[in-house]
């Protein structure tokens, strides 16, 4: 199965996502939507869906440039325990998410479990840490083996951003006491990837609002008696920016689908995210310098998504980083 063969049911999600976007989604109302659950099994009171359907729901938020929890508490949270095999504690934490009764976020970065069952590891910019009920990390046991667990006492502090759109943290672990180990069937990696390619979908979702709305920006506003859109400057630009969202939306198309049937795809998804997320930031800044003088006034709104774009581009591997895991590939 493709994304080709539920584009139907994918049109009608993504209409719905604009809808319930454009008014008050705190995490309440993604809840509600049943977004957060998204991905558990039906048995658990999810949908049962696959990461497709997420990446749907990831590029409206871009779009919308939407203020939410839902990359750490529900797309990274629900990951983790996707990787992890079946246990009564793995579901109860897949069913509590679904329901909404329990936001937990997943941290990815260096961490190891000690023989007598310690944690140590740090990991900087953590998407949605704070305020959740509990945290899952990602690490790797004494044996060498990437696991799940859960753990208290984690120390996570709030790192500022100039994109106030994203909450993110730094949480480190300092020989903290676990609570639970699930064992894990899928690495470390796998979940990088999952990462990165959400935030591309996000960069997908942002840079077609921006030429969207330059577009009809174009249309609208007039110079010398005649609407800039019919300038060929303009009309250049407007076209540089379509075949730039025209290969992001490709290489993200292909990386989700090699996603959902887990057919290696950390190539695809490398250069969904390096391209896609570079492209971004260009094309954002091409939607400012259109808009003119007022692209630069904050009632314009464009620098929300100049500076999302521009987090978006480091977050979970830079361009060049992600350039840098082709090469060696190859």
């Amino acid at each position: 199965m493709t994304t080709h063969d539920f584009a139907e049911l994918h049109d009608d999600l993504r209409a719905v996502a604009a809808d319930v976007l454009a008014g008050d989604a705190d995490w309440g109302t993604l809840v509600a939507a049943g977004w957060a659950g998204l991905e558990v099994p039906e048995k658990l009171g999810g949908a049962g869906a696959s990461f497709a359907e997420v990446a749907v729901i990831c590029q409206e938020l871009g779009r919308a440039a939407a203020s939410t929890p839902y990359l750490g508490a529900a797309i990274l949270a629900v990951g983790a325990l996707n990787t992890v095999v079946d246990s009564g504690v793995r579901d109860r934490l897949l069913a509590g998410i679904a329901d909404g009764t329990i936001r937990a976020a997943a941290v990815l970065g260096d961490f190891a479990v000690s023989a007598d069952g310690r944690l140590t590891g740090r990991a900087d910019f953590v998407p949605d840490p704070v305020g959740a009920d509990l945290l899952l990390v990602a690490a790797t046991d004494a044996t060498g083996a990437d696991v799940v667990v859960v753990a208290e006492g984690l120390t996570i502090t709030a790192q500022p951003l100039l994109d106030q759109t994203r909450s993110v943290a730094t949480v480190t672990a300092d020989g903290v006491e676990i609570d639970e180990v699930l064992g894990a069937n899928a690495t470390v990696a796998a979940l990088h990837d999952r990462a990165a390619l959400a935030v591309a979908c996000d960069s997908l979702g942002l840079a077609e609002a921006m030429l969207a709305a330059t577009v009809d920006y174009a249309k609208t506003r007039t110079q010398f008696g005649r609407p800039i859109g019919s300038f060929q400057a303009v009309k250049h630009a407007c076209a540089d920016m379509l075949v730039q969202i025209s290969v992001a939306r490709s290489l993200v198309h292909d990386a989700v689908n090699a996603v959902v049937a887990d057919t290696d795809p950390d190539t695809a998804v490398a250069m969904a995210k390096s391209y896609t997320c570079a492209a971004a930031v260009d094309i954002v800044g091409k939607a400012l310098q259109l808009h003119g003088g007022i692209g630069y006034t904050w009632e314009s709104g464009i620098h929300v998504y100049l500076k999302r774009a521009t987090f978006n581009r480091s977050l979970f591997g830079s361009p060049a980083a992600h350039r840098h895991r082709l090469a060696q590939r190859y």
